[in-house]
């Protein structure tokens, strides 16, 4: 598989939000949304074999128990995914894929819970909102979100597509938070308002 790099640091969003965290970043991927913050990550990558992706993680694990698939678009590469999460999660490790909402999870959520970031208007690219259906109670849904039309859009989403897993709307790093913040309590949006806590102490 093609890995763009693998580190730990604290988890900056999501169900694990500050939580100690191993990042496995694999690279490629099939979208080039407005507001991406690893653009490196959309093509190179070095070939890895599931044996080296292994034993990267265990080597700057330590205590930690936590692996976050990223990318990049993960499920991409899913074929050689799935045999280094079945091993992970045998090793006793927690694993969740953060993945753009537009392959299927397929065999890899059997393995790990799935943070989908479906994509709202202002990062210029879809999600495919059928993949909804499959989440759910330990997985998370998240909408990084811009501007007022960004939440209506998650409004409208979440009307149309009840989802079973947590929902998390994080806004776009310097925008203008006032406004986000009153429209989600005028309209009671069943969300957890989460700020990018990586970004906020400087970690990647």
């Amino acid at each position: 598989m093609r890995v763009a790099e693998v580190f730990r640091s604290l988890q900056g969003e999501g169900r694990n939000q500050g939580r100690p965290t191993v990042f496995l970043r694999l690279a490629g991927c099939n979208l080039a949304c407005r507001w991406c913050d690893t653009p490196y990550a959309r093509a190179g990558g070095e070939e890895r074999d599931a044996a080296w992706v292994l034993d990267a993680v265990r080597e700057i694990a330590g205590p930690c128990r936590l692996v976050c698939v990223t990318g990049g678009e993960p499920l991409l590469q899913q074929e050689y995914l799935v045999p280094v999460l079945a091993a992970l999660s045998r090793e006793g490790f927690a694993c969740e894929i953060e993945t753009n909402g537009t392959v299927p999870f397929g065999p890899s959520h059997a393995h790990s819970a799935i943070t989908m970031d479906v994509k709202c208007p202002s990062s210029g690219e879809e999600s495919d909102l059928s993949l909804l259906a499959a989440l759910g109670p330990d997985d998370a849904v998240k909408f990084v979100v811009a501007d007022l039309a960004d939440l209506a859009y998650a409004e409208w989403v979440l009307a149309e597509h009840p989802v079973r897993a947590e929902v998390f709307v994080s806004p776009v790093y310097g925008a203008s938070l006032a406004p986000l913040v009153d429209y989600v309590l005028e309209q009671n949006l069943p969300v957890r308002f989460s700020l990018q806590l990586h970004k906020l102490i400087g970690v990647r």
